[in-house]
């Protein structure tokens, strides 16, 4: 097996997949949800009778009002992920900061896990003020 830097390209989809597959079924349920909500609003009704064309109701006027829930998920959803690498890499063997925590922790050095532990809560505490602007 090669070493986790120099791998193809195959070596990387099954913890790609892992780690993708849950928040990606909850993302599609969030938006379908809001979907239904934003087409069956007044403003799509409208639109609909001054005859827009549904391409563009669905994705000018739905979407972009469907997109707040969406958004707010996704951060949520990239904040887990963050915390799921740390499983994953240690799984897989890859290196990272997950790794790193993972073997700091059965090493007894308590100073790295907790600078690893800041540099994970800075990470996710810039991720949401991101979404928070966005």
């Amino acid at each position: 097996m090669p070493a986790p830097g120099t791998g193809t390209a195959a070596h990387w989809i099954l913890p790609i997949a892992v780690l993708f597959i849950r928040p990606f079924g909850l993302i599609v349920q969030v938006v379908r949800g809001a979907m239904i909500t934003a087409l069956s609003s007044a403003y799509v009704k409208t639109a609909r009778a001054k005859g827009v064309k549904s391409r563009n109701i669905i994705f000018v006027h739905a979407l972009r009002n469907a997109m707040l829930p969406v958004i707010t998920v996704i951060g949520d959803q990239a904040a887990a992920l963050l915390n799921g690498a740390v499983v994953i890499e240690t799984i897989f063997g890859f290196p990272g900061v997950g790794k790193l925590m993972i073997d700091s922790i059965l090493q007894r050095d308590f100073n790295v896990v907790l600078a690893a532990i800041m540099v994970t809560a800075i990470a996710i505490f810039l991720m949401n003020l991101l979404i928070d602007m966005a």
